[in-house]
């Protein structure tokens, strides 16, 4: 059990605003391009004296998408790739949350995108627990993983002249997240 098990235990919120949940691809077989999600919601349970009871919530509202080009973004958004119009949100839920090192967990769920689930497993590092400036309990957590584009309908690409295609398939998600305990209800 990690040096923060006893303060993780409990619910926490993510803080959209220092939490970033994003991608990167590879564009044209040379560059890399990166993006994000503005609008991040999500909720965790933590029991770290039995990790089975743990469970964590993400979703990702698609229209939200920045990559740094309006151009892009749109693209992004129509049926091309993630139909925002029929598909509106990204959607990850545990199934099992597994403490598999010091402050290293292995997070299975199903991650639904343009209404495919997938099961896939997230490997999440706790950077730390630490009480912020306003007096909340805030743990911050990274971690990424690579999948494949097309096993979520993402099918849209450009074969190029010299070999290989304009969009990746194999895309990194990346996770970079600030969490928030909630307080104890005094009532109860």
């Amino acid at each position: 059990m990690t040096d923060d098990g006893p303060a993780l235990n409990g619910d926490w919120d993510l803080d959209p605003a220092h939490t970033r949940i994003g991608f990167s691809a590879r564009h044209a077989m040379v560059t890399t391009v990166r993006g994000s999600f503005n609008d991040v919601a999500g909720h965790f349970y933590a029991d770290p004296e039995d990790m089975t009871r743990s469970q964590a919530e993400v979703t990702l509202k698609v229209a939200s998408i920045d990559t740094r080009s309006r151009q892009r973004d749109d693209h992004l958004r129509s049926p091309d790739f993630f139909d925002v119009e029929k598909f509106p949100e990204i959607r990850f839920v545990s199934t099992n949350i597994e403490e598999v090192g010091d402050n290293a967990f292995m997070v299975s769920g199903n991650l639904t995108i343009r209404d495919v689930t997938r099961p896939v497993t997230l490997p999440i590092e706790l950077i730390g627990v630490q009480t912020d400036a306003t007096g909340a309990l805030r743990a911050g957590f990274e971690g990424s993983r690579r999948i494949n584009r097309r096993d979520f309908g993402l099918e849209w690409n450009v074969p190029l002249d010299a070999g290989g295609v304009l969009v990746s398939e194999r895309i990194s998600l990346e996770f970079e997240i600030s969490a928030v305990k909630r307080e104890k209800d005094p009532q109860g």
